[in-house]
């Protein structure tokens, strides 16, 4: 991910941190509005104040302007950049005319009373939509908003730590020290925690306000996950550890996605950036599923996730089709029975089918064989998912299945291991060895 240091010699634009597909970080309380492709940044000061950033995608979110580089155009080298809304001074009114009816449409808006910046829609979109929307984000200010909590929330920290110095109160009244104190800070904990319900459920507006900063919490939770080390690579992690993650990812799946990608904001771009929207999601799933998802299950974990900007199940096709042309470390897969899954791109079949091997090769499983839902407990997946690797090494002859009354059974494949020249010869060694042992122990 990129930092935030600035780019260019006058500190106009910032770089802008985008996931591993493409998607931006957006920071606290920040929501995506809009978003159109094809889209110059130019400058209009001679000589120019800034680089031209040329064919990229454009995203307007209640904070900033972020201008991605599209990934098939010769400028995909340069950094993701974005331009804070607190620094527009002024937007230019739209003048239709018959000249501009010739030319594509722009929108002028001055920085810092100073640079006067053009917006230039090469591609389609909603070039009125998102006018409208840019004005409505630069007149709501949101990020006054945030500033002001900020100052609230440091405000009333200074208070309380100046109340909290020397033996009386401001009031004038002795302060409670020792076990007796400890008991009143409990108190008014649990008093201050009281209130912060009650205004929580005062009014929608109030309890929409605090899911906001809930989901935004998550979001950074949850880009700290990503980031760290998995247990299973750094042999360091216990089980109480990974217990404490898998908690921690529940929790995080519950409370949803802060800024889901819809029609209205994303536009003719909108099964692209809901693919790259996805493929950032479906890693935490994934983890947990043992590197290997149905669309079904997907289906169900990404729709809670957005709320009520529900999709339907054609939109996550697509979605997941399109991964082919972006550089996503997840793939779509078909079975040879026609299953579709999601999986990551470094899970190994090979890998698979050894546990399977050692699964199937053990005493009691060369008698008694194994089940989809015997293998599901091994490899940590569903039992669907279970029942397609045991099929796969079917295919590849590892196994061999048994249809009876009580269901489908896999066994290890003992063909390889008999003499074709002396069919009657009975092995003392090898997996051979093994199955003859087992079922002699069975018969007697």
């Amino acid at each position: 991910m990129a930092g935030e240091s600035t780019i260019g010699p006058d500190g106009l634009f910032h770089n802008a941190e985008v996931t591993t597909s493409g998607r931006p970080v957006l920071r606290r309380n920040e929501v995506e509005c809009f978003l159109l492709s094809s889209v110059d940044l130019d400058s209009e000061d001679d000589p120019p104040r800034f680089a031209s950033l040329r064919s990229g995608n454009l995203i307007l979110t209640t904070h900033r302007l972020i201008w991605i580089p599209s990934s098939s155009q010769s400028n995909a080298s340069l950094p993701p950049s974005s331009l804070p809304l607190a620094s527009v001074t002024h937007i230019f009114s739209h003048k239709k005319s018959i000249k501009s009816m010739f030319h594509s449409p722009r929108i002028r808006f001055q920085v810092d009373s100073v640079v006067v910046v053009t917006i230039v829609f090469r591609g389609k979109g909603d070039f009125d939509g998102f006018l409208t929307k840019f004005w409505e984000c630069w007149r709501g200010r949101a990020w006054e908003e945030d500033e002001k909590r900020e100052s609230e929330a440091s405000g009333s920290g200074t208070g309380a730590g100046t109340v909290a110095q020397g033996l009386y109160g401001n009031d004038g009244t002795v302060r409670m020290v020792g076990l007796a104190g400890i008991l009143r800070k409990e108190q008014e904990q649990w008093e201050s925690t009281d209130k912060s319900l009650q205004d929580a459920f005062q009014d929608l507006n109030a309890l929409m306000s605090k899911a906001k900063e809930m989901v935004s919490l998550a979001e950074k939770m949850r880009q700290k996950l990503l980031s760290a080390p998995s247990s299973s690579q750094n042999g360091s992690g216990d089980d109480e550890e990974m217990g404490s993650k898998e908690e921690m990812q529940q929790w995080m799946l519950s409370v949803g996605i802060i800024s889901p990608v819809t029609k209205e904001s994303a536009g003719a771009l909108y099964h692209q950036e809901l693919s790259r929207q996805l493929a950032d999601f479906v890693r935490i799933p994934l983890e947990q599923a043992g590197g290997m998802i149905s669309l079904t299950d997907m289906y169900y974990h990404f729709n809670r996730a957005r709320g009520t900007e529900l999709i339907s199940p054609d939109d996550l096709w697509q979605a997941c089709t399109l991964w082919e042309k972006f550089d996503v470390p997840v793939m779509l897969r078909k079975f040879d029975s026609g299953v579709k899954v999601i999986q990551n791109k470094s899970h190994s079949d090979e890998e698979v089918m050894s546990r399977i091997r050692t699964l199937v090769t053990k005493t009691e499983t060369l008698r008694t064989g194994v089940t989809a839902s015997d293998a599901a407990l091994t490899l940590k997946i569903a039992p669907a998912m279970a029942k397609e690797h045991l099929l796969s090494a079917e295919t590849k002859g590892l196994l061999c299945r048994d249809m009876s009354p009580d269901g489908l059974r896999f066994y290890f494949n003992l063909f390889h291991e008999f003499d074709l020249t002396n069919l009657h010869f009975v092995k003392d060694f090898g997996t051979y060895g093994e199955w003859v042992k087992a079922t002699t122990l069975l018969s007697v």
